[in-house]
């Protein structure tokens, strides 16, 4: 049967433009509403990793990119909410924390969870040598954790297939950062797949195609074509159609633009 696969970033549950209040909930139900096998979503805050399944109807598993802090000191996803809480659009990730997350429907199963940290100390420092980064950009390199979650999941055929949802990191000045991360997602999605097992690559990869070797690579690897901005869902050892990109009236409730970003999905299969 062919899978209905969805990335969304979330925006911290913000409209567009922010305001006080969140639409978290609005926008998990509204992008589950119609059934789809996969979503995955980032920026997601702390404490609503726990409601997903609830709001959803769907299995739900997240990771932790960032910890919750108040400046320097470590916090909770509980005072994170309720600090954010006083204004969400203003303070959003100010103290929540976010994370990755991946809902998968009943009709599928998860067996297998994994996360890599996109952009530990080791990896940004081989990669500033080699791609000859400066003061500034290695700073924001550091600045906050991305990682990459993914999931072996048990599809209705007796098959299985390995789902990623990366988060990388947002540098516009220099975008071979995010693209690093790419690769590092991807080489880890390949390790963990079987040699005919199907995987989809997705999320919010900050960077374009059209500036991204690592997406020339990818097509080269068998994947499936990306998208034009930088929210994909690209898939390799199955037949997909093109993603699509939701229409802006899609995401409006009571009027409001809910996230940032659209979300982008495939069907597969």
């Amino acid at each position: 049967m062919p899978l209905l696969v969805r990335s969304w970033n979330l925006f911290h549950g913000n409209a567009v433009p922010p305001d006080r209040r969140t639409y978290l909930e609005e926008m998990v139900r509204l992008a589950t509403a119609d059934g789809p096998d996969v979503l995955c979503l980032q920026e997601v805050p702390l404490w609503a990793v726990e409601h997903l399944g609830a709001w959803s109807g769907m299995t739900a598993v997240g990771a932790v990119a960032a910890p919750p802090r108040i400046g320097p000191l470590p916090s909770t996803a509980a005072i994170g909410r309720a600090l954010t809480g006083l204004n969400h659009g203003l303070l959003r990730s100010a103290f929540t924390g976010q994370a990755n997350a991946i809902l998968v429907s009943p009709r599928l199963g998860i067996i297998e969870e994994r996360t890599l940290v996109l952009n530990p100390r080791p990896f940004r420092q081989a990669q500033a040598r080699w791609l000859g980064l400066d003061l500034v950009s290695r700073l924001a390199w550091a600045k906050e954790r991305r990682i990459c979650l993914a999931v072996r999941v048990a599809l209705p055929d007796g098959g299985t297939a390995v789902v990623g949802n990366l988060h990388a990191t947002s540098f516009e000045a220099d975008q071979r950062l995010a693209d690093a991360e790419l690769r590092r997602a991807a080489a880890f999605l390949d390790g963990l797949a079987g040699p005919s097992e199907p995987i989809f690559l997705c999320g919010d990869t900050n960077v374009p195609a059209a500036r991204s070797r690592t997406m020339v690579d990818l097509a080269a690897w068998g994947y499936s074509a990306p998208g034009p901005g930088i929210d994909h869902v690209l898939v390799r050892g199955l037949p997909a159609t093109e993603p699509v990109t939701w229409p802006e009236e899609r995401r409006r409730v009571d009027g409001r633009l809910l996230s940032d970003h659209a979300p982008v999905e495939v069907t597969a299969g």
